[in-house]
C-alpha cells in the first residue's frame, strides 16, 4: 500500500526513471555473479564466446547473457574477465543492436579484438536494415513487410513506416540499426581485417532467423 502511495504520487516519467533504475541494480548484481564465475575461465585459451544467447546455449561455447541458462551473467557493456588472444571466436547473433552506439557498441569491438588471439574470429548477425529501406522507397519488392507483419511485428504496426519504426525501436529494445556498411566500419575501426558478409551457417546460427539477418565475420590478423 506504502509503494501504490508513493508511486501514486509520480509522474510517468519518474516511474519510467526508477523502473530502469531497478533493472540496472539487477544488472550490476548479475554481473558481479557472472565475473566471479569467470574465474574458471582466468587461464583458459581456445575460448569461444557467445554473446546475448538467451536461450540458445551452444555447447563448446562461454554463453554470455543476462539470462539464467547462460554460462556467464555478464553485462556486455563493462570489460570482458578473459586474457589477451584467449579466445579462437566470438560469436553473437541479434544482439548488437541491443546496445548503445557508437561508445558502447566500440568499447565491446574493441574488447573482443583484445581477447582473440591473432587469427581468430569475430562472427555475428544483425537485423539487415538495408531490406526494409529499399522495400519502403521501392527499390526492392521480395515481401519484406508482408513477412514482418505475420511473423514479427505487432498488431499495431499496419502501415509501412510503422513498420519502419518498430524496425529501429522494436519498443525501445533496438538502440541501433545496421547495414553493412556500417557494421563493417565499425569492426575495422577497432582493428578488424578482412570483414565479409557470409551467408547462413545452419552449424552455428538460428535458421528461422536467416532470412531478414545481416551476417558478417572478421578476422584478427
Amino acid at each position: 500500500m506504502f509503494r501504490e502511495l508513493i508511486l501514486g504520487r509520480l509522474n510517468q516519467g519518474t516511474r519510467q526513471a526508477l523502473q530502469t533504475l531497478r533493472s540496472e541494480v539487477r544488472t550490476l548484481r548479475m554481473h558481479r555473479r557472472g565475473m566471479r564465475k569467470a574465474r574458471r575461465y582466468r587461464d583458459a585459451t581456445g575460448l569461444k564466446l557467445h554473446f546475448g544467447c538467451g536461450a540458445n546455449v551452444k555447447p563448446g561455447f562461454v554463453n554470455i547473457d543476462l539470462s539464467k541458462a547462460a554460462d556467464l551473467t555478464l553485462d556486455l557493456r563493462e570489460q570482458l574477465p578473459f586474457a589477451d588472444g584467449s579466445c579462437s571466436l566470438v560469436y553473437s547473433e541479434h544482439f548488437l543492436e541491443h546496445i548503445e552506439y557508437p561508445n558502447v557498441v566500440r568499447g565491446l569491438l574493441r574488447e573482443c579484438y583484445r581477447v582473440l588471439a591473432v587469427g581468430g574470429m569475430f562472427s555475428g548477425g544483425v537485423p539487415d536494415t538495408e531490406w526494409p529501406l529499399l522495400e519502403y522507397a521501392g527499390q526492392r519488392r521480395d515481401g519484406y513487410f508482408e513477412l514482418v507483419k505475420h511473423r514479427w511485428h505487432p498488431a499495431w504496426c499496419t502501415t509501412r513506416l510503422e513498420h519502419i519504426n518498430f524496425h529501429f525501436r522494436q519498443g525501445g529494445e533496438h538502440k541501433f540499426a545496421y547495414d553493412f556498411e556500417t557494421l563493417k566500419t565499425a569492426l575495422e575501426r577497432e582493428g578488424f581485417t578482412s570483414v565479409r558478409r557470409r551467408e547462413t551457417n545452419p552449424d552455428l546460427d538460428q535458421c528461422s532467423w536467416a532470412r531478414g539477418t545481416l551476417y558478417v565475420e572478421a578476422v584478427k590478423s
